[in-house]
């Protein structure tokens, strides 16, 4: 209960804290919800994921103030409401965070469905492309495929897996290639893991999407398709949600990309100059290796042809079907050079080192 009160009170944030600060904050509580309030400690306005996500979308900067994407009038469930009743209002409205507010309208608590219902399972599968040879990794994928390489004591693969058990996830397709032995010795069937582990053999590299074409069964519900090298906390069930309401064939993960140009920016019209620009910043999404996909993109590939996944979404879109993108928040590294593995281990390490520490 202490725990519970400490994670609450640490999602109270001001209405003008920056969308940098608020992401800090959703990630670091980890509860999916900010709550704004004032200096009375008042409930002003509440901002969930979903919001920070619609707002990245709109082309908001990290610094603009969350208030400009906060929902100022959230649902709340009054202080002395018994859990009953709190469970049929979240049922009701489908949402898996609610505020408790004092009759001031101050936060005095708050209520988490995952309090209520374990994690429930589902039948998607997750496919995790661990084929790659990870030259960039040298040397250390020269006797160890890069998914294996250890991060905070276990392979990388591993902290995948893991990951989307506690999401429901008991479905799992390795696409193997660059010595693929050592990671079926490692997981066999995942039955010592509490999942189901099977295998795709890339006799040659097919690319993230190429692999798909060998599936074997073909899946009967929406996936998930992750590389093998990508550690993140993202909640690969609202991937799969987010693809249901958009009602699209294929959702791609991305992240916001901030560049700032080492130069002073001359702007120009012909041979006119029209103004400057100190060091400006520069923004963009880049593709962050985790994909949710129909059942029904499978008929877009050839079997055994090599194919990557911005090539597939090109072929979805050409078809007519719809492709959108999930804008991330989460912490994402892809391991794709030894100083990142070297970061892997130090975040991953000092957080299993935390929770070591609580009591």
């Amino acid at each position: 209960m202490a725990e519970m009160e400490n994670r609450w009170r640490r999602a109270l944030i001001s209405p003008e804290a920056t969308l940098a600060e608020t992401i800090e904050n959703l990630n670091t509580v980890g509860i999916k919800l900010a709550l704004c309030v004032d200096t009375d400690g008042r409930l002003v306005s509440a901002v969930t994921d979903g919001d920070l996500r619609r707002g990245l979308l709109r082309g908001l900067t990290m610094q603009d103030p969350v208030r400009k994407i906060a929902n100022p009038n959230p649902l709340v469930i009054p202080e002395g409401a018994d859990t009953k009743m709190a469970r049929a209002i979240m049922k009701a409205n489908r949402v898996l965070q609610v505020p408790v507010v004092d009759a001031e309208g101050r936060v005095v608590g708050l209520h988490l469905w995952d309090a209520f219902d374990a994690t429930p399972a589902h039948d998607h599968w997750m496919v995790i492309m661990a084929g790659g040879k990870g030259t960039r990794m040298r040397p250390h994928t020269e006797n160890c495929p890069k998914p294996m390489l250890p991060v905070a004591g276990k392979p990388m693969l591993q902290h995948i897996i893991e990951r989307a058990k506690s999401q429901g996830f008991s479905r799992f397709v390795l696409s193997l290639n660059y010595l693929g032995q050592m990671i079926r010795d490692h997981f066999d069937d995942g039955s010592s893991f509490g999942v189901q582990i099977t295998y795709v053999d890339e006799d040659k590299p097919l690319g993230t999407a190429g692999a798909l074409s060998v599936l074997q069964p073909r899946p009967e519900s929406a996936f998930v398709v992750t590389n093998g090298d990508v550690m993140t906390d993202i909640d690969y069930r609202e991937l799969i949600e987010f693809r249901d309401r958009q009602n699209a064939h294929g959702v791609m993960a991305v992240r916001m990309h901030e560049w700032t140009n080492p130069y002073g920016v001359v702007r120009m019209e012909g041979v006119d100059i029209t103004g400057f620009a100190e060091k400006p910043v520069s923004h963009s999404h880049i593709n962050a290796g985790i994909y949710a996909l129909s059942p029904a993109v499978l008929d877009h590939l050839a079997q055994n042809i090599h194919c990557d996944m911005p090539s597939l979404f090109d072929r979805l879109r050409e078809a007519g079907h719809r492709t959108v993108a999930y804008p991330m928040h989460e912490p994402w590294l892809d391991v794709g050079r030894p100083d990142d593995l070297e970061r892997a281990n130090a975040t991953l390490g000092a957080v299993r080192g935390d929770e070591k520490g609580e009591t």
